[in-house]
């Protein structure tokens, strides 16, 4: 009987020993009883939520840096650090106040010069009014007839057109590389109005946009890029837009054209002959390895010269947005062009 109580003395004390451990209690009732350890397929899994397995932490962390367009647990490569490194001092030399180089396929920022303050974007909106249109338009083929009452308002804020005319019948296509190519304020709003039946509509449809991409610095006011103090941007959120906008075909065949001819209409019978302004201030670059695809210019004189482009080396694809370049289009040099040949010049002799 003395020995049956020690026994089971000698088992409580064990077992107080071992509470908070319940594999060792467990394992001890095991030995004490005779029973054989239970195997790892047979072990019940933990219920504590506060430790979880290292895969599903480490696989936690690599879907936020996925998120953020990070490749999951890696760092910069030596290339992309060398890279940054002599970019750094490229953007130290620019004309331009603000800048940023996208490379396309991840997203990672190779250069950046005050990305996130407020800049005015002047005619670099003209690329959410083209997205905007494309998107909303059914059919761009169609044509429809210009309002003649913009062209008055257009004249008096002495903006840029592209050619078209009061009452003529224009086709949607031709509207994009009229706001595109040469920066035509008529092809802005007539795209405007065609889509929303006034460009204030417009614009709401246009920061609705904005917001779905994520541009938190953004808000527009109008499909044209003409100064207005509530009309604003980053080169930022702009490279966010633009690397949107670039997956879209429609897009990018506007984006990347140097010219565009025109349908006939009965006001131009042998329609016009639209020009890329970027492409006209290039000229021959004189890039070494790299290559201008495609961009568009913009111009007011509180945003100063503005430029975002899509360049290629070694079959990568990289967007390069700058505003605040001092001059202006008509009496000084095209500061903004020559920042984007440097930069992608400075690209080539890093990579």
């Amino acid at each position: 009987m003395k020995s049956r109580l020690l026994l089971l003395l000698l088992i409580v004390g064990f077992v107080a020993a071992a509470i908070e451990h319940k594999a060792d209690l467990v394992r001890a009732a095991d030995a004490i009883l005779g029973h054989p350890p239970k195997t790892q397929a047979e072990r019940p899994e933990s219920a504590d939520a506060g430790t979880a397995p290292d895969s599903i932490s480490a696989g936690a962390a690599g879907q936020e840096a996925e998120e953020a367009g990070q490749p999951a647990g890696t760092a910069p490569s030596e290339e992309d650090a060398a890279a940054s490194k002599g970019l750094v001092l490229a953007a130290d030399r620019l004309h331009s106040t603000h800048a940023i180089l996208v490379r396309l396929d991840d997203g990672h920022v190779l250069m950046d010069k005050n990305i996130e303050e407020r800049v005015y974007p002047a005619s670099l909106t003209k690329i959410m009014t083209a997205i905007v249109a494309i998107e909303r338009i059914p059919d761009l083929k169609k044509t429809a007839k210009l309002d003649p009452d913009m062209f008055e308002t257009l004249r008096k804020q002495n903006a840029s057109m592209a050619g078209f005319l009061p009452g003529e019948r224009v086709s949607g296509t031709d509207l994009l590389y009229g706001a595109m190519l040469p920066s035509g304020a008529d092809g802005s709003v007539g795209l405007a109005m065609r889509v929303a039946g006034s460009e204030a509509k417009f614009a709401a449809l246009m920061n609705a946009k904005a917001k779905a991409l994520g541009m938190t610095g953004t808000h527009f006011v109008n499909a044209t890029g003409l100064h207005d103090p509530k009309h604003y941007s980053t080169v930022k959120d702009l490279s966010l837009l633009l690397a949107y906008a670039l997956k879209n075909e429609t897009f990018r065949e506007v984006f990347t054209a140097s010219r565009h001819a025109t349908e006939p209409t009965d006001l131009h019978p042998d329609g016009i002959t639209l020009r890329s302004s970027m492409f006209k201030e290039l000229g021959e670059s004189g890039l070494d390895g790299a290559e201008i695809l495609g961009g568009k210019t913009g111009y007011t004189e509180k945003a100063g010269l503005c430029l975002a482009s899509l360049g290629r080396l070694d079959g990568k694809e990289y967007i390069l947005v700058t505003t605040g370049a001092a001059g202006d289009r008509k009496t000084t040099a095209a500061y903004d062009i020559a920042d984007a040949v440097s930069v992608y010049s400075e690209l080539g002799n890093a990579l």
